[in-house]
């Protein structure tokens, strides 16, 4: 059964490989970028089965505006897939004030904003899912991607308590969580001046393993692509789906490590329990 998506981002990456397969899968695809001429040439090809529009995820009033527009004019949408996105590959120290904001509005503002405004008509509708596209960063992190994670733990933090709210009225939220891929995004990385400081260090090292190769994409974006089709075809909703080997051991790992030290703490965390609540 035909379906018909709202997705985010779609210039290039994920967003542009996963608009072309499910049109050519006879899907229906509400594309939204922040250059919609880029795809003018799936406009010819596919016509009404394409419908496009300029949007920054940044400018919550435009959110509001397109997917307003979108399910008016489409009816039903079945799936929203937030994927647009936004990194600077810096030191903590090393970003300026102007890139930060720039992350977190993207990252964590804009998806925050489009699940926002898709969830007042998909309530009323009764069904639909929302893919969040997160990262293995949105559970491990590297140096040099602060920012990034900030927001994408942020997000990850947001859609975990949105699943449980809106599960209710027959809408599924899963975070998808894909592991390095050459899609593009890295060579888009924002930078700022390195600090001499931070290159002889952690967050050098990780620049000069991406700069050489050493740091591997290991993982086929259109398969990616297919990934995401196949679990909306299955009608799965985990609330989580790690995509890639790499993403895999990454969030095993932090999740082992995490537990580990959270379970050592368990009497200093237990000792604090007010004395009327201590033998309960």
């Amino acid at each position: 059964m035909t379906k018909t998506w709202f997705i985010t981002g779609t210039s290039s990456g994920f967003g542009l490989l996963l608009t072309r397969r499910l049109l050519a899968a006879g899907d229906r695809v509400a594309a939204t970028l922040r250059r919609p001429e880029v795809l003018d040439d799936l406009r010819a090809e596919y016509g009404d089965q394409l419908w496009v529009r300029r949007l920054d995820v940044t400018e919550p009033d435009s959110v509001r505006e397109v997917i307003d527009a979108a399910f008016a004019e489409l009816g039903t949408i079945d799936v929203i897939v937030n994927n647009a996105g936004y990194a600077v590959f810096t030191a903590v120290e090393e970003a300026s004030d102007e890139q930060i904001r720039k992350v977190v509005d993207t990252n964590l503002i804009g998806s925050i904003s489009v699940i926002r405004a898709a969830l007042k008509h998909l309530r009323p509708q009764g069904h639909g899912r929302i893919l969040q596209i997160s990262t293995a960063g949105g559970q491990a992190a590297f140096p040099n991607f602060g920012f990034y994670h900030a927001a994408k733990w942020g997000i990850e933090g947001f859609c975990e308590t949105a699943a449980r709210e809106i599960a209710p009225f027959g809408i599924g939220l899963t975070i998808v969580e894909p592991g390095a891929a050459p899609t593009g995004f890295g060579a888009a990385l924002d930078t700022a001046p390195i600090m001499p400081e931070y290159d002889a260090g952690p967050a050098g090292d990780t620049r000069r393993a991406i700069a050489d190769g050493s740091f591997p994409l290991l993982n086929d974006p259109e398969k990616i692509a297919a990934a995401l089709v196949t679990l909306v075809e299955s009608e799965a909703v985990p609330l989580r789906l790690p995509l890639g080997p790499d993403a895999y051991e990454a969030i095993r790992t932090s999740l082992s490590s995490r537990l580990a030290e959270h379970d050592s703490h368990r009497e200093t965390a237990l000792s604090v329990v007010l004395d009327e609540f201590a033998n309960r």
